[in-house]
């Protein structure tokens, strides 16, 4: 089964925030979707222009245009550091010319996991589903070296950056937080993985979806 049946993604826009694999996780949902629909990706923020898919800096005209000859495209509009940020057209217009809206609405320097600032997450108002990401190989890490703000998630988690993130601690950060409507735990390539995974989603209220983007290997916790 796929990774966009397990989340249920529908048409409309989806945002992804959370820790490491956001970036891979829209690439592959973008790839899964553009089956069923015209797909457009692009972020609330800042990522790096994909290469696999045409970029478009343009309005409407333009991306209606390029969504008709490819199927996915990226839309967005260049910054100087040569990173994307947010397109020229709102969320609401994106929706309305492509079945599907893949956002990346927040930034995590590549580490599995992460605490929102208070300007984070930048999730469109339209969104009708927000994945929460957690990379499987922040468990056992200490927050200093796994956590993309060390020091907001040990606050949330009531401990030190020198402690080790477990299950419990980042379900209470995640709860504490309160963002996402599913979470999907990524890099869950071994049994201690599987078992952390598991161990997380019983603490948490939403659905919780484990697996493996790499091996394209997936379960539902709950």
């Amino acid at each position: 089964m796929q990774i966009s049946t397990f989340l249920k993604i529908g048409r409309g826009v989806t945002a992804l925030i959370g820790g490491g694999g956001k970036t891979t996780l829209m690439y592959t949902l973008t790839e899964e979707l553009r089956k069923k629909g015209a797909v457009i990706l692009c972020t609330s923020t800042h990522i790096r222009a994909p290469e696999q898919y045409p970029l478009i800096t343009g309005g409407a005209a333009e991306i209606r245009t390029a969504l008709d000859a490819h199927g996915a495209i990226c839309a967005g509009t260049r910054s100087e550091d040569g990173k994307l940020t947010a397109p020229s057209l709102s969320f609401e217009e994106l929706a309305g010319l492509a079945d599907f809206v893949i956002v990346e609405a927040d930034g995590s320097r590549s580490l599995p996991l992460k605490a929102h600032a208070p300007h984070e997450p930048v999730i469109p108002p339209n969104a009708q589903r927000v994945v929460l990401v957690v990379g499987a190989d922040g468990f056992g890490g200490r927050i200093r070296e796994v956590c993309h703000r060390p020091e907001l998630y040990a606050e949330r988690a009531g401990v030190s950056m020198d402690d080790t993130v477990t299950p419990e601690l980042a379900a209470r950060v995640i709860t504490a937080e309160g963002f996402g409507d599913r979470v999907f735990v990524n890099k869950v390539e071994a049994s201690v993985s599987y078992a952390d995974a598991e161990a997380l989603a019983k603490l948490l209220p939403c659905p919780v979806t484990a697996g493996s983007l790499h091996q394209g290997v997936f379960t539902c916790l709950r």
